[in-house]
């Protein structure tokens, strides 16, 4: 009898794991509108100029590392240079302004503009640096990089040292930051919603399988090239935007400040946090540790501790965190409920003992 009966609670158990995985793709469902709802409302609860301009500090990060996320963590090559993109779509919309007299609300409908121009410098850049295999590949990205911050101090039409700044809005001082709050809040939605399209797609998967095996991934008839070029097109495009929206709320663009090797060890370390290769995990980083850095700012002005606390942390969370946050926890909860699984299991008595319990209950009974 032992043998049917494990046959039949088999689909049973199947029964229960979807239902497991439907109720948790519900609670992540619920948890994400419940964080938009409170992004949503938060500068009308926070108040004042400072909190509204770390929020959108923030919700820059969580677009550029989920952009960074939807190409590194989605084909495994590490990149150190999407500050490239992001120093170009600061100095576009910057030098834009500056020669048109951009002013007002009209700022915003230049962002595209921004992206538009770091999709154009990544497809060279991707061209050249794609061609090498992981650990070159992060070697190319960082001399990319410093190629393009030279040539920022260097370039006439950049102003050198000087850089570029933006028109003075004349907007209420108490409420100048809510329209780069909410635009960055449009963005960063957007970006995790990009990510997590592409991710279920046929062009994700594809993604995946570059990063699990390239070889046997070009022998399955994937494209390698081509698919890992479209990943970094379009997330220099997003960080371009990002860019232009981080010019406009600061007004300057500086090469010190917009190409600026802490931006991509802030971004890496962000993704790695939360969970390297995951959708929620670059967002857990970046609503954990740009609030943290910007805290830290303010009570350590010295920006060389912020920076080798950073460093610092990169290394502990490398070593002793390698999966991150969401992955960890993941496996700690799953590694719990097998304990609490095994623990029931050895309270029972075995199936054998189990059935001659019953029946001599039975026989008992049938005595009376």
């Amino acid at each position: 009898m032992s043998e049917p009966e494990g046959r039949l609670q088999a689909p049973h158990r199947r029964v229960d794991q979807d239902a497991v995985k439907a109720l948790a793709r519900h609670w992540r469902a619920a948890g994400l509108a419940a964080l938009v709802a409170v992004a949503a409302v938060f500068p009308l609860v926070a108040g004042g100029a400072l909190n509204i301009l770390f929020g959108t500090n923030t919700l820059i990060y969580v677009a550029a590392v989920s952009a960074w996320g939807l190409f590194s963590g989605y084909t495994g090559y590490i990149s150190l240079g999407h500050a490239v993109f992001f120093g170009t779509g600061a100095y576009a919309v910057g030098l834009l302004a500056l020669h048109q007299h951009l002013n007002g609300d009209v700022i915003f409908a230049t962002l595209p503009l921004a992206g538009l121009a770091a999709a154009v410098v990544a497809v060279p850049f991707g061209l050249i640096a794609l061609r090498a295999r992981r650990h070159t590949f992060v070697v190319i990205t960082i001399a990319v990089f410093f190629i393009f911050q030279l040539m920022a101090y260097n370039f006439s039409f950049t102003n050198g040292t000087a850089g570029v700044s933006s028109a003075f809005l004349n907007w209420d001082p108490a409420t100048v930051n809510n329209p780069f709050y909410y635009a960055a809040l449009i963005i960063a939605v957007a970006t995790v919603a990009l990510s997590w399209q592409i991710r279920g797609s046929a062009f994700g998967l594809q993604l995946l399988a570059i990063r699990d095996d390239e070889d046997r991934a070009r022998g399955l008839g994937v494209r390698a090239m081509r698919v890992k070029l479209s990943a970094f097109v379009i997330s220099g495009f997003v960080t371009g935007i990002v860019g232009g929206l981080w010019f406009y709320l600061i007004g300057q663009a500086l090469p010190s400040t917009v190409f600026d090797p802490a931006f991509d060890l802030t971004v890496a370390l962000m993704a790695f946090l939360g969970g390297f290769g995951t959708l929620a995990g670059p967002v857990l980083g970046a609503l954990i540790l740009e609030p943290a850095q910007q805290q830290l700012t303010l009570t350590f002005p010295n920006g060389y501790l912020s920076e080798i606390l950073l460093g610092g942390l990169f290394l502990l969370v490398i070593l002793f965190l390698p999966r991150g946050l969401i992955p960890s926890a993941r496996e700690w909860l799953t590694a719990g409920q097998a304990r609490l699984a095994r623990r029931r299991a050895a309270r029972q008595p075995p199936p054998g003992e189990a059935a001659a319990q019953q029946a001599a209950a039975a026989s008992r009974g049938g005595a009376a």
